[in-house]
């Protein structure tokens, strides 16, 4: 049985599953891209290899791989109350996320931004950090779902400022903030890894604000690296989104698909899978206790995407990445 997933974590989840039902079972760490292509190309061959993917694109998800029936959703009969119906289809096993972070030593005071659109303004061009939005689907997703349902949140944020009402150029408020953070020379990487490099390292002077995967926390004990969650960060410290579990249509091995999709919901194999935090899919897990300090509030302080929303985000996917395109220069 072969699970694919965007974390290594996986590996641990497949030789717990191992362990447990005495069932062989091979984790395998591959970027959602690679994962839709590679099983699109085995449904098309009729050669399915890969019986389970853990699954964060979710505009992928629902525009692709689900109405060519290439994977499907299967909701445990008797974890089914424990979901809710909007987390039913497709099936999400947990949320995960993103935070806005600082460095403390640098900043004893606390997170020196108080509010997302102070991100825009000139004393911090050049001084934001985060992944590329062109090669991290999860960012342009976020930008999507903001459109959708984050509009009034960042109005109201942007007339704390005490510079008036905002005045919006674009289609929406969150593309306003999209355009002037792009416009504002963030730096962009192609790992989180070098986000909380930039942020948080021990021999870091420069002060930044970063934003990446509360995994990355484990660096504070790790490699020493100093970073805190900005608690505050009007009208979001973060965002949090989705990940899912599908089943291949044509798996050799359905019934083991099918077990592990119950597994990775029971609290030992969604521990593995959050070792750094995060909320399961099952209500009766609940949250992880490795959530990092800070983030004490999991609903009040993130923008939370919503499973309604994924088709549109599929459909606004090439505009979004055109519209960052033109104003990151």
């Amino acid at each position: 049985m072969l699970a694919y997933d965007g974390s290594g974590d996986v590996k641990d989840v497949a030789a717990a599953f191992t362990k447990k039902y005495g069932i062989k079972a091979e984790g395998m760490k591959s970027k959602a891209a690679d994962t839709a292509e590679k099983m699109t190309r085995e449904a098309q061959a009729k050669n399915v290899t890969i019986d389970v993917s853990l699954f964060e694109d979710g505009p992928m998800l629902v525009g692709q791989l689900l109405p060519q029936k290439i994977v499907q959703t299967w909701i445990p009969p008797d974890l089914a109350a424990h979901i809710d119906e909007a987390d039913r289809n497709p099936l999400m096993m947990l949320e995960k996320a993103y935070v806005f972070v600082y460095n403390p030593r640098l900043n004893p005071r606390g997170c020196p931004v108080r509010n997302l659109w102070e991100l825009t303004e000139p004393r911090w061009k050049g001084k934001v950090m985060f992944q590329d939005p062109l090669g991290k689907e999860v960012f342009t997703q976020w930008f999507t779902q903001m459109s959708e349902q984050g509009g009034d949140r960042l109005t109201a944020a942007y007339g704390k400022l005490g510079k008036g009402a905002l005045k919006v150029g674009e289609d929406d408020p969150a593309r306003e903030w999209v355009k002037r953070l792009a416009k504002n020379a963030p730096v962009l990487t192609t790992e989180d890894e070098d986000v909380a490099t930039g942020v948080a390292a021990p021999n870091q002077t420069d002060t930044r604000i970063g934003l990446m995967s509360i995994a990355k926390f484990r660096d504070v004990e790790e490699k020493g690296f100093h970073m805190k969650v900005c608690e505050g960060l009007d009208p979001w410290a973060g965002f949090s989104y989705p990940k899912f579990a599908t089943v291949a249509t044509g798996s050799e091995h359905p019934n083991a698909a099918k077990l592990f999709v119950h597994f990775v919901l029971e609290k030992q194999g969604f521990e593995l899978e959050s070792g750094s935090g995060g909320v399961s899919g099952n209500k009766s897990v609940g949250k992880s206790p490795n959530n990092p300090p800070g983030l004490t509030d999991w609903d009040g302080q993130l923008f939370r995407f919503s499973s309604a929303k994924l088709r549109a985000d599929f459909a606004a996917r090439q505009d979004i990445k055109d519209f960052w395109r033109i104003n990151h220069r």
